[in-house]
């Protein structure tokens, strides 16, 4: 039986007017064809008018953290990323 973990990732975007819209979209695009679900983005106030994303979403544990750096990482506008939580989900 598969395991699926809750991921919560921090993510940067390159520069203050970087869209934030379009950078949610590809991401989604990318992770749900690799089993993401429940997949939800917040958008918090870092400074100066700079937004941070915080991507919450279930996915197959077996596919490991890698796969969703890699997948986070090709899209163009994304500076940086950073997994602030990781742990199974159960029932």
């Amino acid at each position: 039986m598969a395991n699926t973990v809750v991921v919560i990732i921090k993510i940067m975007p390159k520069s203050v007017s970087s869209n934030l819209k379009h950078i949610e979209d590809e991401i989604r695009k990318k992770m749900e064809p690799h089993g993401g679900k429940s997949i939800t983005f917040e958008e918090k106030e870092v400074a100066f008018g700079l937004k941070s994303i915080t991507l919450k979403m279930a996915f197959p544990e077996e596919k490991g953290t890698d796969l969703i750096e890699k997948l986070i990482y090709e899209v163009p506008e994304v500076s940086s990323m950073v997994i602030e939580d990781y742990r199974r989900a159960f029932g």
